[in-house]
């Protein structure tokens, strides 16, 4: 085998084609909360409508008391 040097060449007609091999993009990873808005909300309006009973409880019993 001889040592020649290959020049590189493009055809001037035709098609010219390039393999394009995908790779892996690692990206940051995204914090998710643990509890979903929605739940939040439904939470919260528990915990408002169990206080509001306890308001009316404490009301009541001051009626009764009183009267």
């Amino acid at each position: 085998m001889s040592q020649e040097k290959l020049s590189e060449w493009l055809p001037k007609k035709g098609l010219l084609y390039q393999e394009d091999i995908p790779t892996v993009a690692l990206c940051k990873p995204k914090l998710l909360p643990l509890k979903s808005v929605t739940l939040e909300k439904m939470e919260k309006m528990l915990k408002d409508a169990q206080e509001q009973i306890k308001e009316q409880e404490k009301q009541e019993r001051l009626t009764d008391e009183l009267g």
